[in-house]
């Protein structure tokens, strides 16, 4: 295993930074993001022409990090607008369009829409690329498959990347079948848990290590850490990551409840709870079910959404911890589907994406037991956490 680069210099980096954030009263580190310590990061872009990729989450405090750079005279050359887009307002797998941000007259690059990776030409006139987006934790969430595309076109470029790390809302376990290649998609680029409980800084640390970049060019990769953070902490997003996860509880269901997509099963899109309810018009866990809802077209979140304007029965989890990934809602609705000899898959390629694997989808229809699913990926999982531990910036 080829350790990352520039590994010593994170180090010294994260404990100047932890040094300079404790809190006067009781001497511990105070959280702070990345893109808040900007002493640690500004100097690198003093001169520089700046490619951002960045969206509604890139804030410090409640300034956008745009608007931070160009009141310190950085020369913001273009905006990578990623899924959802630059602003937060697209539907989940609406094309982005590039263009210019009518705030600033930036320039946008989509890197969510006809281009996943930048062509040459979009990194010839940039010096550096800064990445400054909140991720969730799980696997099938495309920023961070975003992320790799543009570190491979910053290593083609040779020019630095810089990553300005945030909380993992979901980084304190890791769970899931691990990615097998055959199975690698935009929703999934690389081998790790559905869950892997790293920040996207200590993922970007990991693909360069590991190798899985798709270039044999040197990428200048810098971590500026989280000061004060530990994974186990509860960590509420202060900006909604994209559209229809509009809370803390509908981040950490949204592991679990995710395999729903492609069945005819809805999980609250066109509510005001998506991600925190599962419902169906006709086929339901028990006879009787009290909770209700009905869908509608929610434009720039769900647009025309699975029983629009229906109401339908369900499951209502808004009370429901999240302690983490839960299989015992996907199993209880497909084998409520399965006694009615129903179909419950509406794509089984793009659920097999999803899970990474096929073998979750098999051992569904074969009547395995949860706990028979969880041991048959655990040997992976031990081996993932063991494979990832050169890589942590966090205790």
């Amino acid at each position: 295993m080829r350790m990352p680069h520039l590994a010593s210099g994170l180090l010294l980096m994260i404990s100047t930074i932890l040094l300079g954030c404790t809190d006067s009263n009781t001497g511990t580190p105070k959280l702070q993001t990345g893109a808040a310590q900007t002493e640690a990061w500004l100097p690198l872009l003093k001169d520089k022409r700046v490619g951002l990729v960045v969206n509604q989450t890139s804030r410090v405090g409640e300034q956008h990090l745009v608007d931070l750079l160009l009141a310190n005279q950085v020369k913001v050359q273009r905006i990578f607008a990623p899924e959802h887009g630059f602003r937060g307002d697209h539907d989940a797998g609406a094309k982005v369009d590039s263009g210019k941000d009518s705030k600033t007259g930036i320039e946008l690059y989509s890197i969510y829409g006809k281009t996943r990776k930048p062509e040459p030409e979009a990194m010839a006139d940039l010096d550096v690329v800064v990445f400054d987006i909140q991720d969730v934790g799980v696997r099938f969430y495309t920023y961070i498959s975003s992320m790799h595309y543009m570190m491979e076109a910053a290593a083609e470029a040779g020019i630095p990347f810089v990553v300005l790390d945030r909380p993992n809302p979901n980084g304190d376990y890791v769970d899931g079948p691990v990615l097998e290649p055959e199975f690698a998609s935009f929703v999934g680029m690389h081998p790790i848990p559905l869950v892997h409980g790293m920040t996207v800084g200590e993922l970007a640390q990991m693909i360069v290590g590991e190798s899985w970049l798709e270039t044999d060019r040197f990428l200048d990769l810098k971590v500026i850490p989280v000061a004060g953070y530990q994974r186990d902490m509860t960590y509420k997003l202060p900006v909604k990551p994209s559209p229809n996860l509009p809370n803390y509880t509908a981040v950490r269901h949204y592991p679990s409840l995710g395999f729903f997509e492609p069945t005819v099963v809805s999980i609250g899109r066109g509510t005001d709870f998506p991600f925190q309810v599962i419902g169906h018009d006709s086929i339901y866990l028990t006879e009787g079910e009290a909770f209700s809802f009905t869908p509608r077209s929610i434009p720039g979140a769900s647009t025309h959404p699975k029983f629009e304007d229906t109401q339908i029965k369900g499951m209502d989890l808004r009370d429901k911890p999240a302690q983490g990934l839960n299989l015992s809602y996907l199993l209880a609705w497909y084998q409520a589907f399965a006694r009615q000899q129903q179909p419950f898959f509406t794509s089984q390629s793009f659920f097999d994406k999803l899970a990474g694997t096929d073998k979750l989808r098999k051992a569904m229809v074969a009547g395995e037991t949860e706990a028979q699913i969880r041991a048959s990926w655990q040997a992976d999982l031990e081996a993932f956490v063991k494979a990832r531990q050169p890589y942590l910036l966090y205790p």
